[in-house]
């Protein structure tokens, strides 16, 4: 039978340049990118090896059948996991991407551990981690790429929807003021929740007591999912501001980036009002007037 020719994603002709050289990449790399039909038949011929090595030592049974057969299917499926992340990664591949500079090692890690991830949400997760290190190599470590791979759907969607709650405040930080809120609990958040998002290394969280950022000048500009809010501290620098009660480790910090989460209908409400005291006092006609008709008194 004549080998497959139907297109691929290793058909590299029809991929931009950062598309390409990322394939050419995880080829090297790994040494496994073929075509389906390829990988079917790299499989079979080791299959084949095994059963002659097996045959001259004792008779083939349908125990070493069911075995080579289960083997074939499984690098199969493997091999399918692996093309669909990386076909998955490539349209996210930005055009300033410089993925010859992705380390091989990490490559290779990366793959090892994602190459069993079968569901689709999980795959495109971890398609935007490849496409990420892709754009802007380091941004993942491969302490982030193995806590990955342990990482199962249900958590991946709570932290999904934490971090839904997430500031721009010199970092990302998921602003939990009082877990036992309507607006986080219609979440899912709650305490047993982020004690268990703490227990697995994707957050700090304070329980009853809180965070707080220091050394904060007396204007600062905060985003939340791009739209601003503008607060005017107290004193001319060196201010506080409470955080509430959840910081993102390190590894939640890489991982914010690319969870899919979406914001929360009313969040940026709810925020402001937790600051409003800090709210830059609203300049009114009447203040407006005073101030005109200050400036145009004429001295005594």
């Amino acid at each position: 039978m004549p080998p497959n020719t139907s297109i691929s994603l290793l058909n590299l002709g029809k991929l931009s340049k950062p598309a390409n050289t990322l394939i050419e990449k995880i080829s090297n790399a790994t040494g496994v990118l073929f075509e389906p039909y390829q990988i079917k038949r790299v499989a079979k011929a080791k299959a084949e090896a095994v059963r002659r090595e097996a045959q001259s030592e004792i008779e083939i049974t349908d125990l070493h059948r069911r075995a080579a057969r289960r083997w074939i299917e499984e690098e199969a499926q493997r091999q399918k996991n692996m093309e669909d992340i990386a076909a998955k990664a490539l349209p996210q591949l930005e055009e300033i991407a410089k993925p010859d500079s992705v380390e091989d090692d990490w490559i290779v890690n990366f793959f090892d551990k994602s190459r069993i991830v079968s569901d689709n949400e999980m795959q495109e997760l971890w398609s935007r981690v490849l496409a990420g290190e892709a754009n802007d190599p380091g941004t993942y470590s491969k302490r982030t790429v193995n806590f990955l791979s342990d990482l199962d759907k249900t958590e991946a969607e709570l932290f999904s929807k934490l971090c839904g709650f997430t500031w721009m405040i010199e970092n990302m930080n998921p602003l939990v003021f009082d877990f036992e809120a309507q607006i986080y609990a219609r979440q899912g958040i709650n305490f047993d929740t982020l004690s268990h998002l703490d227990s697995i290394g994707l957050v700090q969280f304070a329980g009853v007591t809180g965070f707080n950022l220091f050394k904060l000048p007396r204007s600062i500009v905060l985003h939340y999912y791009g739209r601003p809010l503008r607060l005017n501290l107290p004193k001319d620098d060196n201010n506080e501001l409470e955080i509430g009660q959840v910081l993102l480790t390190r590894i939640g910090q890489e991982l914010a980036q690319i969870c899919g989460s979406r914001r929360v209908e009313g969040f940026w409400e709810y925020v402001r009002d937790k600051w409003k005291v800090y709210l830059p006092k609203p300049v009114t006609e009447k203040s407006s007037m005073l101030g005109s008709n200050t400036r145009n008194t004429p001295s005594k």
